[in-house]
């Protein structure tokens, strides 16, 4: 798979019947390993070793309903309240992050109401704070790492 803009994580791989899987901590599985997956896998990998996130706040890969659609987000990160602190949508590296991208995050955002987004095909990340006053999202440098409340 194709290097990314990550620090270097091991993960659990296996190959069976051709085809390529890597074990998802949260889910505690192995999935098949599309460049999605691969991007997905490592902002997990971020969240939990280089930004001190508990795994036991972390959801991936839920269904929401919105506008009688059904939609299915990539990764939320809980407050300790069960209020969502984050909702991070995943690309595989050769998708351009576009404003479609954003427009979609923040149609999740509707419904799920979260104060921080990240959006990231493995190579470049984007980290918005959540106005709902002014119905805006601000970019940041980064996202915060865990403090416990």
């Amino acid at each position: 798979m194709q290097a990314l803009d990550f620090p270097a994580y091991d993960f659990r791989l296996k190959n069976s019947e051709n085809k390529s899987y890597i074990f998802d901590p949260i889910r505690k599985k192995f999935i098949l390993l599309t460049p999605e997956e691969w991007v997905r896998q490592h902002v997990l990998q971020f969240l939990i070793k280089t930004k001190g996130y508990p795994a036991s706040l972390i959801n991936v890969e839920k269904e929401i309903k919105i506008y009688d659609t059904k939609k299915r987000y990539d990764i939320v990160i809980f407050n300790s309240d069960g209020s969502i602190f984050l909702i991070v949508e995943c690309k595989r590296p050769k998708v351009a992050i576009t404003q479609a991208v954003f427009d979609q995050i923040a149609r999740y955002n509707l419904k799920l109401k979260a104060s921080l987004l990240m959006v990231t095909n493995g190579l470049h990340h984007y980290y918005c704070a959540m106005d709902f006053e002014q119905e805006r999202y601000h970019f940041l440098k980064e996202i915060p790492n865990y403090i416990i409340k």
